[in-house]
């Protein structure tokens, strides 16, 4: 019987179906992502709670490489470099100033080009995909944090020199050597990094104008080293030119290479510049002509005035050569004087160019957020800056100073390779995009910086590479357990 209450039947319509949700990037996607360039420069000087700014000059930028080039490389280690290479030592400058010139011309095209704070990181990240990115941004830590440490000890040497020519004492060996050197604590190398921590959390504009007085302090001792040391200089201290042949010269350059990083600094303050596509390449190329010029005068000088054997353990070999050719304590106490300001404005730029380089790789997500927050006061990342001090500050208290130099080389050789090869890629992504500065020949220099760069790598012992694939490997644990996840450009992607 029909139930007249009921509702007419009625067919009802076929659900909609489930929508199939969209998969995600593969991995080997998520590793290759790359920030676009319009992108890293937009966001050029943003930090957490406040922006860098932008203070410095085409003088101050080239002051900032000089400064964290020219110091520890030519007062500390010519002593470990002359019994590897013999009078030679010279030529082994000129190999490594080689292969920073071929990276140089590389550094400037991209700085011009990308003018932000991460340096390498950032031009990887704009060419070649996060992962590499990542793995440049990590040596790049390796290169600034261990040079600060390595040069902060070196510090240490020329004080004491400097401490017993004036009132003849000297900080005991237990409070300014590293445990494995017979000490407790390196006491001074701890200093000269909090010093630099002060003076970065004061600005830096502020920074940069303490550098540039240091950077003509330090030019100023080693004109005078040479007018002193050449008055003892003997043509018989070249007769066997190259004792220990070309492999000498290649070890030598090889350790030696430690002595131009930092050119590069300047490239880490492409977001406080005040015009970075114009002044960057150029500060980058006048710094590292006038340091190759000067390396190789006092290294020429040097070995004309002492035997190459006499170099042998002597770590302030300059200061030595001062007080043998003039007979008296004077002059080198004055060059120990000039060394001691000299190294300090090493430590201090190339402190700045690794707090700059977290900060980027902060805002890009890569690292906690705490490396980008920025202050509205001085407009600079303060507490980067006292985590990145405090951290140089304990290896250059503990750790001798040539396991840092060889340590910092290779970290700093495997960067500079990927920005050659950053060059190139980048020419073939992007051929239309403004260049104030291209590098000559087309492919032929950045191919040659690669090359140097590789050879130069393999000319350091195996203990080196064994350390270096230990600190690649823990980063790349880092970047896949943080990194990976917590990228700007995986957020933007979910």
């Amino acid at each position: 019987m029909l139930d007249h209450g009921a509702a007419p039947s009625a067919t009802a319509p076929p659900s909609a179906p489930t929508p199939t949700p969209t998969p995600g990037p593969g991995l080997g996607a998520r590793l290759m992502r790359r920030k676009p360039v319009e992108r890293l420069v937009a966001e050029g000087g943003q930090g957490e709670g406040g922006t860098l700014r932008r203070s410095l000059s085409m003088w101050q930028l080239t002051m900032i490489s000089i400064g964290a080039t020219l110091g520890t490389g030519i007062f500390v280690v010519l002593g470990d470099s002359v019994p590897k290479a013999g009078p030679a030592v010279t030529l082994a400058f000129v190999l490594a100033g080689l292969t920073a010139l071929f990276s140089a011309l590389s550094y400037a095209e991209l700085a011009g080009s990308i003018p932000v704070a991460g340096s390498s990181y950032s031009y990887a990240y704009a060419t070649m995909g996060e992962l590499v990115a990542w793995v440049c941004g990590w040596c790049l830590v390796l290169e600034y944090g261990v040079s600060v440490a390595a040069v902060a000890v070196g510090w240490g040497e020329y004080l004491n020199e400097l401490l017993n020519g004036t009132i003849g004492m000297t900080i005991p060996g237990m409070l300014s050597s590293a445990p494995g050197e017979g000490g407790i604590i390196n006491l001074p190398g701890l200093i000269v990094v909090l010093l630099a921590m002060v003076f970065l959390l004061g600005g830096a504009k502020e920074s940069a104008r303490a550098n540039t007085i240091m950077v003509v302090v330090k030019i100023g001792a080693l004109v005078l080293f040479c007018a002193i040391g050449f008055m003892g200089f003997k043509s018989g201290n070249y007769a066997d030119f190259m004792p220990l042949g070309m492999a000498g010269v290649s070890a030598a350059g090889a350790s030696l290479f430690f002595s131009y990083i930092g050119f590069d600094a300047a490239s880490t303050a492409g977001e406080e510049a005040k015009n970075p596509q114009r002044d960057l390449p150029r500060a980058i190329m006048l710094s590292l002509i006038i340091v190759t010029a000067l390396y190789v005068l006092v290294a020429a000088v040097a070995v004309g005035a002492w035997h190459w054997k006499d170099f042998e353990g002597s770590e302030a070999s300059l200061t030595a050569i001062m007080n043998d050719v003039s007979g008296q304590t004077f002059w080198g106490t004055l060059l120990a004087a000039g060394a001691v300001i000299s190294i300090a404005s090493v430590v201090l730029t190339v402190l700045y160019g690794q707090t700059r380089v977290l900060f980027a790789m902060s805002r890009d997500g890569l690292v906690p957020k705490v490396f980008g927050k920025v202050s509205g006061r001085t407009g600079t990342p303060r507490v980067n800056t006292v985590i990145v001090s405090l951290f140089c500050g304990a290896l250059a208290s503990v750790i001798p100073l040539g396991k840092l130099v060889d340590a910092t080389s290779i970290g700093t050789l495997f960067a500079f390779a990927l920005v050659n090869v950053a060059v190139i890629v980048l020419r073939r992504t992007r051929p239309d995009m403004p260049r104030t500065f291209t590098v000559p020949l087309g492919w032929l220099f950045p191919v040659l910086g690669f090359g140097f760069c590789v050879y130069n790598m393999f000319s350091l012992d195996s203990v080196t590479w064994v350390v270096f694939g230990a600190w690649l490997a823990a980063g790349l644990v880092f970047y896949f357990l943080y990194g990976l996840r917590r990228s700007r450009l995986a957020t933007a992607e979910k």
